[in-house]
């Protein structure tokens, strides 16, 4: 199972993002993407926000429309934190990282506690030891 990152969502569902089509064509392969509450609160978050929109950012209903959209009856879930994901954050802590890196940390412990592949175009994930992961092209 896939865990995007917050970066692929909004890249896929935001065709003006100039990584759309990369992100296009990793859903056409995705391997059952997950959604976490951390990555679908920033999502809402950036589909509202009017710099990240290019000015042209949604209305608070019509971002949780899309949201709902995406979950749907046969669509993507919101999956729970895994057990021992503070053992796993507490692993990525001991071997360190900048204090901007505090929600990449979490995610990538998530994928680790859950036994998940983190999907990003974010390379700053190749920071954390033992993260199975997809980088994709950007």
């Amino acid at each position: 199972m896939d865990l995007p990152d917050l970066n692929l969502w909004f890249a896929l569902l935001v065709p003006e993002h100039p990584f759309h089509p990369e992100a296009q064509r990793y859903w056409g392969v995705a391997a059952e993407p997950v959604l976490v509450r951390v990555t679908a609160l920033g999502l809402l978050r950036l589909l509202t926000n009017p710099k990240a929109m290019g000015g042209k950012p949604l209305e608070v209903g019509e971002a949780w429309r899309v949201y709902r959209e995406l979950r749907g009856p046969a669509g993507v879930p919101v999956v729970e934190e895994p057990e021992g994901l503070e053992d796993a954050l507490s692993f990525l802590v001991a071997q360190g990282f900048g204090y901007r890196h505090w929600t990449d940390a979490y995610l990538a412990a998530f994928a680790l506690a859950g036994g998940y592949r983190l999907v990003t175009f974010d390379q700053d994930f190749l920071r954390f030891p033992g993260l199975n992961l997809l980088l994709l092209k950007s």
